[in-house]
């Protein structure tokens, strides 16, 4: 599903996901700019710790290469991708503590769409803020335990909001994962503040809605990953493909 894809992660938090599934392009979106500051430097983090590739350990090239040994070095890269999904977490976490983060080479020499060049974030409220990177659409768009927070605090009309923005962004055929939050976790959700309560009582969708809304949009029919009691997940909880 991901393997060449450009994808887009709303919510992104940390941006966990970003550096394993091989695709041609992430952008990760979060409201939380502390929480994108850090998807930023966990970039760096699992960047200095994966397997490197032979691209990484070339010592053929000269400091000072010439123009032929340049426009070469680019058509090897571009025609013989190397190692294209290296192994996350090679060397040992210590490894970074002890001697620091590795510096990460010019997305000329490494290539423009391998991690960590493929990775990007942004501070954004994603659901009323259109990004420069929207412009060329997504074949895949996640979203993962967000649908509750978009629900409370901007109600039916900001999770209709939503689910409209991820259609008019995908390209056709594109996929849309999304992890839906059971109604029963709203309980607990909406007593955070007096704002969030009283949002709560004005909504009329619930999350069994979802597909059939969904449907009206012009999705395709879902299909679920995760059972009950898989993980310690409700079906509420599961992943749909959309």
């Amino acid at each position: 599903m991901f393997t060449g894809a450009r994808v887009l992660d709303v919510g992104c938090n940390e941006g966990w996901s970003a550096q394993s599934w091989g695709a041609h392009k992430v952008v990760g979106v979060d409201i939380d700019n502390t929480l994108i500051r850090a998807a930023w430097r966990r970039r760096r983090t699992v960047w200095s710790l994966q397997e490197p590739s032979d691209r990484d350990t070339d010592t053929t090239s000269t400091n000072v290469p010439s123009a032929n040994s340049k426009k070469r070095k680019r058509e090897s890269l571009s025609e013989s991708p190397s190692n294209p999904h290296p192994r996350p977490e090679y060397f040992p976490m210590s490894c970074e503590h002890e001697l620091g983060s590795l510096p990460i080479p010019p997305s000329e020499i490494h290539g423009r769409h391998t991690f960590p060049h493929n990775a990007s974030f942004r501070t954004a409220d994603w659901v009323t803020t259109r990004i420069p990177e929207d412009v060329d659409g997504y074949d895949v768009v996640i979203a993962f335990s967000i649908s509750k927070w978009i629900h409370l605090n901007g109600g039916d009309v900001a999770l209709d909001a939503f689910f409209r923005r991820v259609y008019d962004v995908l390209k056709p055929g594109g996929m849309f994962v999304l992890e839906p939050q059971g109604w029963e976790t709203y309980a607990k959700a909406k007593r955070m503040n007096e704002r969030l309560k009283k949002n709560a009582k004005q909504l009329e969708i619930r999350p069994d809605d979802f597909g059939s809304i969904l449907g009206t949009i012009g999705f395709g029919p879902a299909q679920h990953y995760g059972v009950t009691g898989e993980g310690g997940r409700s079906l509420s909880n599961c992943i749909c493909v959309i």
